[in-house]
């Protein structure tokens, strides 16, 4: 039994130290915050609720097994787990709108064929075809097994051999999207997946296409209650195995002697000896690589229609300008992509005739520009409204209040400096882009997990640091991961 402690108390670090404590090591976990979840956060107002980091779980196959191997009540007696169907709406710059089911490649080629023009569908599945080939090689590397920090995998995508594409290097995610799919709509749904994540297609490998197959496979999943509830109850599984938290410790350093960790150090002087230490922070002190989310809260008068999409993706009227803004300096003037999600969920309203919606966008990392001053804050959020407006046409007229959750509110919740948001490792890496931080650090003792370490962000990646982690803590370095 060894003394283990955890810094930080976000999704991926709970679920490490949940299993480690099962493994029956004594685990404390040291958060600088008064409270757990990380960015997993709900902001509650006037009887309306709202998720104000991820709003959908994907892969939650991922935490299924963290409460199976950690205790005898599986998540779904723990939490109200819901399949999104259909799975994502999606309204071009063109004003053409598409309705894709959940995990349903027949119906999602026959949905697209509808909207687009025949042989839209065709196409598209082709290259989930092909996606599906990147998910087969880079699953155990990029997911399932620790990483050492080493050379990343080389793209398996495998690319159309057509003109344009004859080169040495792999293409990029927007060739491969205007080379295979031929069409501009069916390239911003492709590339709209990456974007999601804070990813630059013209960089992202054409791997990146990885993401649209995992979604469209196996679903994405909501949470009553918003995905706090998740967060709820994974810190009771780790307080149920004996998990201690601490609350408002922030961690100063991590002690070394002889070539091993020994233990931390708090903000405030005190000495937390341990046979191992665990790292789930940010380790970037700059805005880390990635885009930060800019979220509005919108509490509307009048009840949800009944056949309301729970999610619809409003795509930007000009993508040049869009990537241009996000990636080459150009500043939040533009008109953003946004996510609209409206749960149909009584725990999030007052009463039924009432609505709760989340707009989100991806944005600059503050403080360029400096997501501190509301005049920056509401002039985007007036962009990001007339983009919502495309999803629920009577936005304007229903709205009672909004708030605004920032990068700024992101970097006081999660400490990750600008509030950038992680991308996966699944995504692939772009040339030059770096590396998740290695689960293994580079002192015997010391380990990392979290969104910023291997396999990367995302609740389902999160999840898998913690399980890789306890994994090489329990079994040694030479463990791989279950097979």
């Amino acid at each position: 039994m060894a003394e283990i402690v955890v810094i930080g108390a976000g999704l991926g670090a709970m679920a490490g130290a949940a299993r480690l404590a099962t493994s029956g090591h004594r685990v404390t976990v040291y958060e600088r915050q008064e409270t757990y979840g990380g960015g997993v956060r709900r902001v509650a107002h006037a009887g309306f609720g709202f998720d104000t980091g991820p709003g959908l779980l994907h892969l939650p196959a991922v935490w299924r097994d963290l409460f199976v191997k950690t205790g005898k009540r599986p998540l779904e007696s723990c939490v109200d787990l819901r399949q999104v169907d259909p799975g994502a709406r999606h309204v071009f710059a063109d004003g053409t709108g598409v309705t894709l089911p959940a995990s349903s490649r027949a119906g999602t080629l026959r949905a697209l064929d509808a909207a687009l023009g025949e042989g839209a569908g065709h196409r598209w599945a082709e290259v989930l075809v092909r996606a599906r080939t990147v998910w087969d090689a880079t699953r155990r590397p990029l997911l399932e097994e620790p990483g050492t920090g080493g050379a990343h995998p080389a793209d398996p995508y495998p690319a159309l051999r057509r003109r344009g594409l004859l080169r040495r290097r792999t293409p990029t995610l927007a060739e491969t999207a205007a080379d295979e799919l031929r069409d501009p709509r069916l390239a911003a749904l492709l590339e709209s997946y990456a974007l999601g994540h804070g990813l630059d297609p013209r960089t992202a490998p054409a791997s990146a296409a990885v993401l649209a197959y995992l979604e469209q496979t196996f679903g994405a999943w909501y949470v009553a209650g918003g995905l706090r509830a998740l967060a709820d109850a994974v810190h009771r599984r780790c307080a149920e195995r004996g998990v201690r938290f601490v609350f408002g410790a922030d961690v100063a350093r991590t002690l070394v002697d002889d070539g091993r960790v020994r233990g931390v150090e708090l903000a405030d002087g005190t000495r937390v000896a341990a046979d191992a230490v665990v790292d789930g922070g940010c380790p970037h002190e700059a805005p880390g690589p990635g885009r930060a989310r800019l979220t509005l809260l919108l509490a509307l008068r009048g009840a949800r229609p009944a056949d309301a999409a729970h999610r619809t993706v409003v795509h930007a009227p000009d993508r040049d300008a869009e990537l241009a803004a996000l990636f080459d300096g150009g500043g939040p003037a533009h008109a953003p992509t946004v996510t609209v999600h409206r749960p149909d969920d009584p725990a999030g309203v007052p009463d039924a005739e009432h609505e709760a919606v989340t707009v989100t966008a991806v944005v600059p990392p503050h403080p360029s520009p400096d997501w501190t001053d509301p005049a920056v804050t509401d002039a985007f959020a007036r962009r990001m409204l007339e983009a919502a407006a495309r999803a629920v046409p009577d936005l304007r007229e229903r709205l009672l209040w909004q708030r605004a959750h920032t990068p700024v509110d992101a970097a006081r919740e999660t400490g990750a400096p600008g509030g950038v948001v992680p991308a996966p490792a699944l995504a692939g890496a772009a040339p030059g882009a770096p590396r998740p931080v290695p689960n293994p650090g580079p002192v015997a003792g010391g380990y990392a997990l979290g969104g910023w370490a291997h396999p990367g962000g995302g609740l389902a990646h999160a999840g898998m640091s913690g399980a890789l982690v306890a994994g090489l803590l329990t079994e040694g370095p030479g463990w791989r991961g279950s097979r």
